[in-house]
């Protein structure tokens, strides 16, 4: 599994990233591979949906099978038009 994380300053603007509709994918930047956030039947898709609040730290857990992604990789978190890009995989 691949873990990112992020704060929320702004709930207003990060509305949009806790939308259940919209399908959260990692891209290792070196392949184009694209990973998606698993959804076990019981619990659920591995992120929070819960209504943003200022200054707490959120996550969402990208499959890695194999362990593709490694240490030092460069990947690109996209979630609806939002994009973060050139992360580095630590």
């Amino acid at each position: 599994m691949l873990d990112f994380r992020y704060r929320v300053t702004d709930p207003e603007k990060a509305k949009a990233l806790f939308d259940r509709r919209e399908k959260p994918y990692l891209i290792d930047q070196a392949t184009g591979a694209k990973f998606i956030v698993p959804g076990p039947p019981k619990v659920g898709p591995l992120r929070t949906s819960n209504p943003p609040q200022t200054d707490r730290t959120y996550f969402i857990l990208f499959a890695n099978p194999g362990r593709y992604v490694k240490q030092g990789n460069k990947v690109t978190v996209v979630i609806g038009d939002f994009r973060a890009e050139d992360l580095t995989v630590n």
